[in-house]
């Protein structure tokens, strides 16, 4: 039954001096229960404990003291009480649960390809690797930035060449993010900075380049000085980029203007190919003109020694015959004699005698001579012996021709 119920000896169990009036100053036996409170006549209550009273003791155990009502106050001022108890330890849980809630939403993870950029009250305290980190939160902010990710701009524009041609040039820059806190902190929007930089610098470039540079062999030299000149000035703003690669995609003419465009250029390939097949002519021409001369050269040389040689030895062939001359005339004469007859009867088949004092000529069929004897049936294998005997044949014969001439003569 409840304490205040008639019965209960009104055994207030929050005010122990009044029950101990009640009892004519004398206390009550222990309490055994829980929760201070006792049954009718010494009994033990079996009623479920009160919430307040249990709430009570939490608070006890969190380190809330409690704060008792004055003697003989009555049921509002404990009532009151109770709830000034209440209140506070409420709001330390409450305070606890903050406080915990807090702390776990200050936990974070930062992946493997990203860097996290601390900023405490607003300013720059540390840049954070990949893993599990924990700062107050409020107090600090955390800006994760993907450092490995390959980022592109495509740019578009027409443009004034040197020359001052106007073309379409397109071009595509792949960039990373290479310092994060320069990323997040120097610059208010990297990537558009990041823009103007790529036209400042490509129209820089296409404006001191002729046209035809630009739209036929010249793209590499193109994308090398833009990536150059890019890089320079993303440095100069501090934006923490870094420029991996630019691509030129497209270079053409405008598009009113593209078919004489298109003309000009076939007809300077065209061109081109003609020079091209010119100097491949050229080249095979020159190598085999050289050599040609080379050889006719290196063949007049060689004439030029054998004729060298040869006279020479003839000199030195007449000096010997000079000095066997000296030594015997008749018989060098008749050596040379028949050595001439040998040099011209060696390619000669035929021959034709005029006799001494006479009318007729005589023939001889040295092919037949030759035939007869057995040899080779061409006159120009002859050789030396063969000569001589045949030499002495005809003599032979032109010495006789000569005497029966002779003898006719007399006769008339």
């Amino acid at each position: 039954m409840a304490w205040n119920e008639p019965g209960n000896n009104d055994n207030d169990p929050w005010n122990t001096d009044k029950n101990r009036n009640s009892n004519g100053g004398r206390d009550q036996e222990p309490n055994n229960d829980p929760w201070g409170r006792q049954g009718q006549n010494g009994g033990k209550d079996q009623s479920p404990p009160d919430l307040d009273e249990a709430f009570n003791k939490l608070m006890d155990m969190l380190g809330v003291k409690k704060k008792r009502g004055g003697n003989g106050g009555s049921g509002s001022n404990g009532g009151s009480g109770m709830g000034g108890k209440f209140s506070s330890g409420l709001l330390g849980v409450v305070v606890v649960g903050l406080f915990a809630l807090w702390a776990a939403t200050g936990i974070y993870q930062v992946d493997q390809q990203e860097r996290g950029v601390v900023l405490r009250l607003g300013k720059f305290h540390e840049t954070v690797m990949p893993g599990l980190h924990w700062n107050p939160p409020m107090i600090d902010s955390v800006t994760k930035v993907n450092v490995t990710k390959v980022r592109s701009h495509d740019h578009k524009a027409l443009m004034l060449t040197v020359d001052e041609a106007i073309v379409e040039v397109g071009v595509s820059v792949q960039y990373s993010i290479q310092d994060p806190r320069d990323f997040v902190l120097n610059v208010r929007a990297p990537e558009d900075s990041l823009a103007q930089a790529v036209e400042s610098s490509l129209r820089h470039v296409v404006g001191t380049t002729e046209m035809d540079q630009i739209l036929t062999e010249g793209r590499e030299v193109l994308a090398a000085d833009v990536k150059e000149r890019l890089q320079s000035y993303i440095n100069d703003y501090g934006t923490g980029l870094l420029i991996s690669k630019v691509n030129v995609e497209n270079t053409q003419a405008p598009t009113q203007v593209q078919e004489a465009f298109d003309d000009v250029i076939k007809a300077k390939e065209d061109e081109q190919r003609v020079r091209n097949e010119a100097e491949s002519y050229a080249n095979g021409i020159i190598p085999e003109a050289r050599g040609r001369a080379q050889r006719i050269r290196e063949e007049a040389e060689a004439y030029r020694s054998e004729i060298v040689a040869r006279a020479q030895g003839q000199a030195d062939r007449f000096d010997r015959l000079y000095q066997e001359y000296a030594k015997a005339p008749a018989v060098t004469k008749q050596r040379l004699y028949l050595e001439t007859l040998e040099t011209i009867y060696k390619d000669a088949n035929k021959v034709i005698i005029d006799t001494k004092n006479g009318n007729n000529m005589m023939y001889l069929p040295l092919d037949q001579i030759m035939k007869q004897r057995g040899t080779s049936s061409n006159a120009s294998s002859l050789n030396s012996s063969s000569i001589s005997s045949l030499t002495d044949q005809v003599i032979a014969e032109i010495r006789s021709r000569q005497t029966s001439s002779t003898v006719r003569e007399g006769r008339n």
